[in-house]
């Protein structure tokens, strides 16, 4: 395969597969089912932090008692 070949390819094909998944990633992202998985990824920084900020007897109860 010669250099103007590929390049062809490249300009036509390969533009039209990393668009489509390019799609595919964002769609995946925003599907309705994503939403709760997201929102954990959003703030599992913070998991850490508040577990280590409780008393030892209310780790690991989800304790979100914030004002």
């Amino acid at each position: 395969m010669s250099y103007d070949a590929l390049r062809h390819f490249a300009d036509s094909y390969g533009l039209a597969a990393l668009l489509a998944v390019y799609l595919i990633l964002v769609g995946w992202a925003f599907r309705p089912g994503a939403r709760s998985r997201n929102e954990q990824a959003a703030t599992m920084i913070f998991t850490e932090e508040e577990e280590l900020a409780a008393p030892k007897g209310e780790r690991g109860k989800g304790n979100k008692n914030h004002g």
